[in-house]
């Protein structure tokens, strides 16, 4: 199922998308519906670098590793 989106824009701003479409040979429907698309996907990638950050911190950090059978008898053993 599609859905309508209407946006109203002036006409200098219209006559921008218009140019900015044509220059990427297609219409200013496909060319908003791209942009979109990639300002979404832009927006997911600041959530994965923010993760990513956290990992990084994470792994700066000093802990206990090893085999996780090992690691958990040293748990267990401490309660």
């Amino acid at each position: 199922m599609t859905k309508r989106l209407q946006v109203l824009f002036d006409d200098t701003e219209y006559a921008a998308l218009q140019a900015a479409a044509a220059s990427r040979g297609m219409t200013v429907a496909e060319w908003v519906r791209q942009t979109l698309a990639a300002a979404r996907r832009e927006a997911s990638t600041a959530d994965i670098d923010r993760k990513l950050a956290a990992i990084r911190a994470a792994v700066r950090h000093s802990a206990p590793t090893g085999p996780i059978e090992r690691l958990t008898s040293e748990v267990e053993r401490s309660y």
